[in-house]
């Protein structure tokens, strides 16, 4: 599905990820930790078009879609929910996934899905993105990822500073998202427990140099990993 090969990018002047790769299988949910600045999010822009690597290709179903611009990599089937919970703040939340139902393809995930998945958000149709917590937010970004029926799902820190119910709710969508078909996901989270529960396989960045790559459970015994490149 997504396979990214030596990618090298930078911020500016900055070098911030050093022969960056790895890849991702239909069905599949690769994981990547690491401390703040490890070059995760970097990583995930890269892949998205965001960020123009300076050496390296990114390949998606074998195509070459290195320097392609975002919206021509979403139209191929990729959904990214940002860190930032970018909803449409004027918008309700019914409005909110109609405009993303409307961009993405057909697919097992119609609306009624996704709000059986987020059942909160029943409640809330008729609420402003404006007006919602920061937890509601992020379950209306992950919702309109969903609704998309995308091939790859990419998801940067769905989890952070959310209440443990809504990481809850978050957590089940992964699994069960795993569980209905063949979509991708590319996880980026900084809880690790969390992570561990869901990924088929964990990537761990440190100063944007892969320094880990196997099982969840390889992870878990290798304390070294845990304590001098993730902080754990």
């Amino acid at each position: 599905m997504l396979r990214v090969e030596n990618v090298d990018s930078f911020y500016g002047r900055s070098h911030i990820l050093f022969e960056v790769s790895l890849d991702v299988k239909a069905g599949e949910t690769v994981a990547i930790l690491g401390r703040n600045g490890s070059g995760r999010t970097t990583t995930l822009k890269t892949i998205m078009g965001l960020i123009t690597p300076s050496s390296g290709r990114v390949f998606l179903e074998g195509e070459d879609i290195t320097g392609w611009s975002t919206y021509r990599i979403a139209k191929k089937g990729v959904s990214f929910v940002p860190e930032e919970r970018r909803v449409f703040t004027t918008l309700t939340v019914r409005d909110n996934l109609e405009v993303a139902e409307k961009v993405g393809r057909k697919g097992y995930w119609t609306r009624d899905r996704v709000l059986d998945l987020f059942r909160p958000l029943q409640k809330l149709l008729h609420r402003k993105g404006g007006h919602l917590s920061g937890g509601e937010q992020q379950m209306v970004a992950v919702a309109r990822g969903i609704i998309q029926n995308p091939k790859l799902l990419i998801l940067d820190e769905p989890t952070e500073g959310l209440a443990p119910a809504i990481v809850h709710d978050i957590v089940a969508m992964i699994r069960t998202i795993k569980e209905q078909g063949d979509t991708a996901i590319l996880l980026v989270e900084q809880d690790v427990r969390t992570t561990l529960t869901v990924a088929d396989r964990v990537l761990v960045l440190d100063n944007g140099r892969v320094v880990f790559r196997g099982t969840p459970r390889e992870l878990d015994g290798r304390d070294d990993i845990k304590k001098h490149h993730m902080g754990v």
